[in-house]
């Protein structure tokens, strides 16, 4: 049987076509399941209270979304959805799709990206950092709950990690926390949070 390789998708068409479904994401044209599992969501979910509360303690003019994508990069046919997002309203009026659509194509209109790992955590820990890196987006947490990342990302024993990677330059520096250790945040200096607050029951 000859091989029929999958159409590519622009980020146009995979707006139209899956803008509402969190289930999916778009890297190079390709439609990526993201398979989330109930344990997943919890976590994510968990995560968006707490930095709802840090925002709301700080009055700060930032707020997560229901749903967003970032593109974030005009000349890729990509689209990310981060498991929970952090956006400045100050600055949303520069972004060229918000009114239209969630799209988020400019950094600067982002404080905080998270992503909770699962099974494809070789694009959290890898490509993800670079993206989000070069759009400027000065902190970005992965919570790899489960401990599934490569030993060269989480280290050995393998063990639930949760990393923040804040901005230094065009590069992010990365400090990982384990079970019973507090979560330092450069962005919300007075949140108090552990790995073990997020985990699911």
């Amino acid at each position: 049987m000859p091989y029929t390789p999958t159409k590519l998708l622009t980020v146009d068409e995979f707006i139209d076509r899956y803008s509402d479904n969190p289930r999916y994401e778009l890297a190079d044209g390709e439609l990526i399941d993201m398979e989330p599992t109930g344990p997943h969501e919890a976590v994510g979910g968990k995560l968006a209270v707490r930095i709802g509360m840090a925002i709301l303690d700080a009055r700060l003019p930032w707020f997560i979304p229901r749903t967003c994508l970032i593109q974030p990069f005009a000349d890729a046919a990509t689209a990310r959805r981060p498991d929970v997002i952090v956006l400045d309203e100050t600055v949303l009026g520069s972004e060229p799709l918000w009114q239209r659509e969630p799209v988020i194509t400019l950094g600067r209109s982002i404080k905080l990206v998270v992503e909770v790992v699962s099974t494809n955590w070789e694009t959290d820990y890898a490509r993800k950092v670079e993206e989000y890196a070069l759009l400027g987006i000065p902190e970005y947490w992965i919570v790899d709950f489960r401990g599934l990342g490569g030993i060269a990302f989480i280290g050995k024993p393998k063990q639930p990690t949760f990393t923040v990677c804040q901005l230094d330059g065009d590069e992010y520096r990365q400090k990982q926390y384990r079970s019973g250790e507090a979560v330092a945040s450069p962005l919300f200096p007075a949140l108090q949070l552990q790995l073990d607050d997020v985990l699911p029951r």
